[in-house]
């Protein structure tokens, strides 16, 4: 499966956002590794706009591994402030997968 889905960082947030992405915990890597998260990548717009791009074969399952695994917790508690628009949920509830309507193999 390839999904995209997007996010929004606040404006204020933007260096620190990029900062702290230059340097994710080992752990929070292997994290996301050994729950199937797989050619993860982040594109952020000058405007705060996120877009998130992985290959999983079960994004469920994937999404679910993260929000049981104890280092994400610490990692969401962290990165929660950075987001625009996420109420009393943390990002990991707000990953919709965007439609895919075309792809050039």
């Amino acid at each position: 499966m390839r999904i995209c889905f997007l996010l929004k960082v606040r404006q204020e947030k933007l260096e620190e956002y990029k900062a702290r992405h230059a340097r994710v915990w080992p752990e929070m890597l292997d994290a996301l590794r050994s729950t199937g998260w797989r050619n993860y990548s982040l594109f952020l717009r000058p405007d705060g706009l996120l877009v998130g791009y992985l290959e999983t074969d079960d994004f469920a399952r994937a999404t679910t591994g993260m929000k049981d695994h104890p280092v994400n917790a610490r990692w969401q508690a962290e990165m929660a402030p950075f987001f625009e628009q996420l109420g009393n949920t943390g990002a990991d509830d707000n990953l919709f997968p965007l439609e895919e309507v075309f792809h050039l193999a």
